[in-house]
C-alpha cells in the first residue's frame, strides 16, 4: 500500500475510455493505488464533454489515466480555459507502448503501480509547451508534412496500419509525429531534453527505426505516393531558414531548453539546417502536419511558440 499522499489534496482521477477498454486490468490497479494512497475522486469519462465537466471541480489534482492522447486532450483542455499553470497534472499511462511513449519520455515511470505511486509520492516538475497560431498544444514534437517516412513512397490516406483512421483523413503511425533514423546520424537521441526539467527525449532511434519498418511492411492498399519534397518557406523569430524554391524532405519543431528547435532537412544538402528561436512559421501550399499523435491540415501557415515552464507535471522526486 502507497504511503498517504504527502501533499493532502485530494485527487481527481479521470479514466480515459480507450484505457478501459484497452487494459482493463492496468486501470484497476492503477485506480487501487490511488485510492489506497489519498482520497479521490473517480471519473469515468465517455467523451470530451465529460473531461470538460470533470476538470470544472475545483480543489482536486487531476490525474489522467490513459494515452497520451488523453493527456493531451486535458492539457489543450486547461490551457484554453487559461487554468494550465493552477494545478500540477498527473497521468498513469495506459495502452500500447507507441501510445504512451511520450509520457514515459516526458518521465513518467512504467508499469500502473510504478505510475499511480509517483502521482502520490512525486513531485511537480516544469514543462516547456509549444503553442501554435489556432491555440493548440504540442508537448512532444512537430513534423511536417504528416507522414512522412525516408525509404518508403507509400502514404496511407484512407486507414492507418491498425486500420485506424483520424477524422482529419490522415494515418495513425505508431511512434510519434517524426521519420526514423537518417543515415550517419548518431545512436543516441538527437535531442536530450524534451523539457525544462531536462528528461530525455522520448523519439529514440529505435522508436524511428521501429517506424520504418512498419511503413515498409504495411500493404499497398490505399496509398498514394508521398512526394519526396515539398516547397515550404521556413523561419524562425523571423530569420529565413528554407523558401519556396527550395524544396525541403521535411521540418520538425520541437522543445529544447525553454526555445524551439527546428530542422529543416533539404533533399540536396548533406547536413540539415538547425536553428533555436522563440517562434517558427511555416507556410506555403496547402500542407499538413502532425503534432504529437494528432494529424492536422490543410494549411497554408502554421505558427509554434514556446512557452516556457507553461505546465506542471507530478515526476518521480
Amino acid at each position: 500500500m502507497s504511503a498517504p499522499d504527502p501533499t493532502g489534496q485530494p485527487l481527481l482521477v479521470i479514466i480515459d475510455p480507450v484505457a478501459r477498454r484497452a487494459d482493463g486490468e492496468s486501470v484497476r490497479i492503477a485506480r487501487d493505488v490511488l485510492c489506497a494512497g489519498a482520497a479521490a475522486k473517480i471519473c469515468l469519462t465517455d467523451g470530451p464533454e465529460d473531461v470538460s465537466r470533470a476538470l470544472s471541480r475545483r480543489g482536486r489534482r487531476p490525474v489522467v489515466i490513459g494515452d497520451d492522447r488523453a493527456l493531451l486532450r486535458v492539457v489543450g483542455l486547461l490551457h484554453r480555459r487559461r487554468e494550465l499553470a493552477e494545478s500540477a497534472l498527473s497521468v498513469v499511462p495506459v495502452g500500447a507502448p507507441h501510445t504512451v511513449a511520450l509520457a514515459h519520455a516526458l518521465g513518467v515511470p512504467r508499469g500502473p503501480v510504478a505510475a499511480a505511486r509517483a502521482v502520490l509520492d512525486g513531485a511537480p516538475h516544469p514543462l516547456d509547451l509549444l503553442v501554435d497560431d489556432s491555440d493548440a498544444v504540442v508537448l512532444g514534437e512537430v513534423c511536417v508534412p504528416d507522414g512522412y517516412v525516408p525509404g518508403a513512397a507509400p502514404y496511407v490516406t484512407g486507414g492507418g496500419p491498425d486500420g485506424v483512421q483520424h477524422p482529419d483523413g490522415g494515418p495513425k503511425v505508431p511512434g510519434g509525429p517524426v521519420g526514423p533514423v537518417e543515415p550517419g546520424e548518431p545512436a543516441v537521441p538527437r535531442r536530450q531534453a524534451l523539457t525544462a526539467g531536462g528528461h530525455q527525449s522520448w523519439w529514440s532511434p529505435a522508436a524511428r527505426t521501429a517506424r520504418t519498418a512498419l511503413a515498409l511492411l504495411t500493404g499497398p492498399t490505399g496509398r498514394h505516393a508521398l512526394p519526396s519534397c515539398t516547397r515550404l518557406r521556413v523561419e524562425a523569430d523571423g530569420v529565413l531558414l528554407a523558401d519556396l524554391d527550395q524544396p525541403v524532405e521535411r521540418v520538425t519543431v520541437s522543445v529544447v531548453d525553454g526555445l524551439a528547435e527546428v530542422v529543416v532537412h533539404h533533399r540536396s544538402a548533406d547536413r540539415p539546417v538547425r536553428a533555436r528561436a522563440r517562434a517558427v512559421t511555416v507556410s506555403g501550399p496547402d500542407f499538413r502536419y502532425r503534432a504529437d499523435e494528432v494529424g492536422a491540415g490543410p494549411v497554408r501557415s502554421r505558427t509554434w511558440t514556446v512557452r516556457p515552464g507553461a505546465w506542471r507535471l507530478t515526476l518521480p522526486r
